[in-house]
């Protein structure tokens, strides 16, 4: 039973290496950008919300989320916004990944008690991983835009 689930999923990464070679994941990986850049805007919305967009600088992520998901969906039904616009919205989509990463650990020291209570402010303060799904998903647009297309 366990060879037949190795043998199953060894099939699955044949498939999906086949789809790389032949260009057919270049659209998939457009279309799961803009579902990820939009889920991703969402969450982003709520949690935000929830500190009262106390800094404006919180409204960044929540503005690229729908931007990411128009070029994501652009890039599955056009090669030139794959290789034009998606590239550009992923870059600022990682680049405020990371910016979020930093301000997250700013606004972790801030906490009272600062870095000496690291383990206490981690948990409570802002989470400093969340920042890093947003840069995920900017990679990922990235990651389609370098992929070649079916038909070339």
């Amino acid at each position: 039973m366990a060879a037949a689930a190795v043998a199953e999923a060894a099939h699955g990464i044949d498939v999906l290496v086949r789809n790389i070679e032949t260009g057919r994941f270049e659209r998939s990986l457009s279309g799961l950008t803009a579902i990820g850049a939009a889920i991703t805007a969402a969450e982003i919305y709520l949690e935000h919300d929830r500190a009262s967009f106390g800094n404006n600088m919180m409204w960044i992520p929540v503005v690229l989320g729908p931007v990411g998901f128009a070029a994501g969906i652009a890039g599955v039904f056009s090669k030139r916004a794959a290789k034009t616009v998606l590239p550009l919205v992923s870059l600022g989509i990682v680049a405020n990944g990371l910016q979020g990463t930093v301000l997250h650990l700013r606004g972790i020291a801030q906490r009272p008690g600062g870095l000496a209570l690291g383990k206490y402010n981690f948990e409570m303060g802002p989470p400093v991983l969340a920042p890093m799904l947003m840069t995920m998903v900017g990679g990922m647009g990235l990651l389609a835009a370098i992929l070649r297309r079916e038909g070339e």
